[in-house]
C-alpha cells in the first residue's frame, strides 16, 4: 500500500465533485431553455460515477479502491414541464411549451451537498498531507 493512496482517493473525489458542480451550474443556467441545437427543451444532466477498483498486488482475487471514476454524463428526459403559453415562439399547435425538467430548489440542494462533500475531501487531503509531513519530521530527528 502506497503512502499516497489516500491522497489519490481524495483527489479523485475532488475531481468528481468539481464536475458535478459544473453540471449543476449548467442545469441552473438552462432552467428556461426551451430550444436546443438538437431540438426540444434542455434536458437535465446527471453525472454517473462508480468506485474505481484495481487488483491488489499482494493478494489474489482481491481488489482495492482507488477512489471514484466518472462513467459518463446522462440526459434525464423525465418530468419535462408542459406550460400553456400560446404566445411563446416554441409553443405547439395547442399552445403548450415544453420547459426543462430542472428544479432550482433541487439543484441548490445538490449544489450544497456537492460543496460539503468537496470540503470533506479537502479536509481529508489536508490531514493526509499533515500526517506525511509529521512522518518526515520524525524521520529527520
Amino acid at each position: 500500500m502506497s503512502i499516497f493512496n489516500s491522497m489519490k482517493i481524495n483527489s479523485s473525489g475532488l475531481s468528481l465533485e468539481r464536475l458535478k458542480m459544473d453540471v449543476i451550474s449548467t442545469n441552473m443556467a438552462n432552467v428556461n431553455t426551451t430550444r436546443t441545437e438538437g431540438g426540444g427543451p434542455y434536458l437535465k444532466k446527471q453525472v454517473l460515477f462508480t468506485e474505481s477498483l484495481v487488483a491488489a498486488k499482494d493478494t489474489i482475487g482481491k481488489k482495492k479502491s482507488e477512489g471514484v471514476k466518472v462513467v459518463g454524463i446522462r440526459d434525464n428526459d423525465e418530468g419535462l414541464r408542459e406550460v400553456y403559453d400560446p404566445d411563446h415562439p416554441d409553443s405547439n399547435e395547442e399552445g403548450y411549451v415544453l420547459f426543462p425538467n430542472v428544479n432550482m430548489v433541487d439543484e441548490m440542494i445538490s449544489l450544497i451537498n456537492v460543496q460539503r462533500t468537496y470540503e470533506a475531501n479537502v479536509t481529508a487531503l489536508t490531514t493526509s498531507k499533515n500526517i506525511l509531513k509529521k512522518a518526515l519530521e520524525i524521520s529527520k530527528g
